[in-house]
């Protein structure tokens, strides 16, 4: 199995375009619902929680997890992968959303040499951990150094979608975000915008309505999917087709998960809660 964890519902956008562009593989998804959202959390916690995530979809069977999570790959990631994973389980693999998110803003492939090429203002939109990393800013100078990048952090803005606010609300809270952006730019449109986010996919349209028009927005699910099947030609021996079974985990209320995995997912999904 393939695992994909997030800490609450955003992932569940990744994990749609993961499962409509490779059908014949089995997932097991976890949402660590109990202890969202991870945005206002300190790193240590990030590290921890998502270490213990990683660690129930490694027991469960799963050979590659995908941090759908932009704040646990931008916080615990590099930390898991260099410190932990080669003591713990050497054959296993963890990916995150922050790594393709980068190579298709900057147009460079991960392991091509820098380059000074593209001269661009980009705008981040992110939770307030994954801005506080300085994850995105950094790797993007390392690829692109010509781009300027001015970030953004939608404090509330993913836990008003998880809750289910309404259309106004979102809008409201999506306006209010880019009035700020813009004002930082002194009014000045960027070239490209990125929704650092799982969740923001959710409200694409929204953010598009606010900006001003034809701003590139760079959203995650497609550019997750297209890199993990380019991953997965790469390495065979951790690629098992299976018969595009699907499993849900939550570490909360299963019947809460399952009503907002429809507006998420695309489509109804029955949770499991998990022990613990």
């Amino acid at each position: 199995m393939i695992g994909a964890f997030d800490s609450g519902h955003g992932g569940l956008t990744i994990l749609r375009a993961l499962t409509a562009r490779l059908p014949d593989r089995d997932f097991l998804y976890f949402g660590d619902h109990a202890h969202a959202p991870y945005g206002e959390r300190t790193s240590p916690e990030i590290v921890a929680l998502t270490r213990d995530a990683v660690t129930l979809l490694f027991d469960r069977g799963c050979k590659l997890v995908v941090l759908a999570c932009n704040t646990a790959a931008a916080v615990a990631l590099r930390t898991l992968q260099q410190d932990w994973l080669p003591a713990y389980a050497p054959d296993r693999r963890i990916l995150g959303v922050l790594v393709p998110t980068v190579e298709a803003v900057t147009g460079v492939p991960w392991l091509a040499d820098a380059t000074t090429t593209r001269a661009h203002t980009i705008a981040l939109f992110a939770t307030r951990r994954t801005v506080a990393s300085c994850a995105y800013p950094d790797e993007i100078k390392k690829r692109a150094p010509g781009i300027r990048l001015v970030q953004h952090a939608c404090v509330g803005l993913a836990t008003l979608i998880e809750q289910g606010a309404t259309r106004d609300e979102l809008r409201e809270a999506v306006q209010g975000h880019v009035r700020e952006l813009m004002a930082e730019l002194g009014g000045r449109a960027p070239d490209a915008v990125m929704l650092g986010c799982t969740h923001y996919p959710l409200v694409a349209d929204l953010f598009a309505e606010a900006l001003p028009p034809g701003i590139e927005i760079v959203s995650q699910p497609d550019i997750v999917a297209r890199s993990m099947t380019e991953y997965l030609a790469r390495h065979p021996q951790i690629d098992t087709p299976g018969r595009g079974d699907i499993q849900f985990l939550t570490s909360g209320d299963p019947a809460s998960a399952g009503h907002f995995a429809t507006t998420f997912f695309g489509r109804a999904a029955t949770f499991t809660r998990i022990a613990g």
